[in-house]
Parts: structure tokens; sequence; C-alpha cells
């Protein structure tokens, strides 16, 4: 049964194809012919039609005849030719035009600045930032209140020294070096007024703390900060290496 339908199904489309490529038209199967006519009587003048090409340069050597050619077998019309330039301005040689390049504004350097340095070392700054480009640093005086000190010492030599730097570790009470003027000794913490480090004193006795005192480290007096205004990381660099000594632990920071 399956044999006999496929076998329908093969002479059904060969059937079909004998007539729809016109192979029995002469027994009269065939489809209908699709023909228009009437197109070919509403031409006007077929013979003057020119094939031309699509830059509007002529075919062969003819040029088709403006308005004789119909609207579907027009040329496509060229792209538009760019303006051209001004005969005052010279053509530019495209061999040496460079390209122009946007350039980010950069930002400005900050200004950084570093102290308190006392008077005496005013002359050391000085010789030490006399190579620095011109107007690149300045030295900015600033008023200097007095400061009262918690120290221990002097003490006679390092071996005494490191015993009391012992017991304090032993008490957890932290502790400083005083500076030249107080080596070698421990400060125990620096105090705008001296009531604030008499305060910070009988604190510490209650830790155990016996040999302290409180000492006027500085009186009122004229400080004075190294500022750079544009300090460009060259700059700082250069700075700091060769106020390596003077700067010690003052750290650059922000202006204020």
């Amino acid at each position: 049964m399956l044999r006999a339908a496929v076998l329908v199904l093969l002479l059904a489309n060969a059937g079909y194809y004998a007539w729809a490529q016109g192979l029995l038209r002469s027994w009269g199967w065939a489809p209908p012919e699709q023909s228009e006519p009437q197109r070919l009587e509403q031409q006007i003048q077929p013979e003057n039609l020119r094939v031309g090409r699509a830059n509007g340069g002529s075919n062969n050597g003819n040029n088709a005849a403006p308005g004789n050619a119909s609207a579907g077998d027009a040329p496509a019309a060229p792209a538009t030719p760019p303006a051209p330039a001004s005969a005052s301005a010279p053509a530019a040689n495209t061999s040496e035009a460079a390209p122009a390049v946007a350039v980010a504004a950069a930002e400005p350097a900050p200004c950084l600045q570093a102290g308190t340095f006392e008077k005496g070392q005013l002359d050391a700054l000085r010789a030490a930032t006399a190579s620095l480009p011109a107007g690149s640093w300045t030295l900015e005086p600033i008023s200097l209140t007095g400061r009262w000190m918690v120290y221990m010492g002097r003490f006679t030599d390092e071996d005494t020294l490191e015993k009391k730097r012992a017991e304090l570790r032993a008490r957890k009470v932290p502790y400083d070096r005083p500076g030249a003027a107080l080596e070698p000794g421990l400060s125990l913490g620096r105090f705008s007024t001296e009531e604030a480090a008499e305060r910070a004193l009988a604190t510490l006795g209650t830790q155990g703390v016996r040999t302290a005192r409180v000492v006027q480290e500085r009186t009122d007096a004229t400080g004075y900060v190294l500022r750079l205004p544009a300090a460009t990381a060259a700059l700082r660099t250069q700075v700091e290496g060769q106020l390596r000594g003077l700067l010690a632990s003052r750290a650059f920071r922000a202006c204020g």
C-alpha cells in the first residue's frame, strides 16, 4: 500500500513539472502565457533611448539626449561634490599637515608646607634651599605660644636612659624624645599651658611615675613654615632630598 502511494506521488510530481514547463503544450495542456502588450504601446520613441554611466559620462562616446530617457531608465545622480576651496586660501600640503591633538588642561600643583622651624634654623634652611628655582618656596613667619612638657631627665648615661624606657613600657606610659636641648631625657607629653601639664603629671603619679617634672619647653616666640606654593612631584623630591636632616619628622602637608 505504501509503495503504491509513493508511486502515485512521483507520477503526480512528474506530471506537474511537465505541465509547468510547457512540455505538454502540443497536447493542449500548458499554463496561460503572461504578457502585457499595453506597456509596449505606452512607450514614446524607444529608439532614442541610450544607456549612460552613473557618473554622467558618455557610453561609447554618445551622450544621451536630455529629456528623452524615461524615469525608470535614468542613471543614478552622482554624489554632491565638495565645495571648492576659497581662492584666497592656499591648498594645504597634506604631507606636512599634523593632526590636531586636544591637550587636556593639567591640574595645578598643590600648595604644601612643612614646619615649624625655629629662628636658629633659618640660616641652614636658606643654605639648603639656595639651589631651588626662584619663587618656588617661601618662609612664612608664625606666632608660637609657650609650651610645657612633662619631662624625665637628664640622665647621666645611655644605660640609665634605657632602664627608664623599660620601666615606662612596663607601666604602659608613652614617651618621646624631648629634643636636642633636653637630651638625654624623655618627654611624657607636651601641653599648651602649664596647668594642663601639671594635671598630666598628677595622673602619671597614679601610674607609678615618680621622677618626672614639668618644664617649659618653649617661651612665646616666632616660628617659620617652609611653603611650596606649587609643589610639583619633581620639586617636592628635590626639597626632601636637600632638606633631609632639617625636615626630620616635619612631613609636608596641605597649606592651611
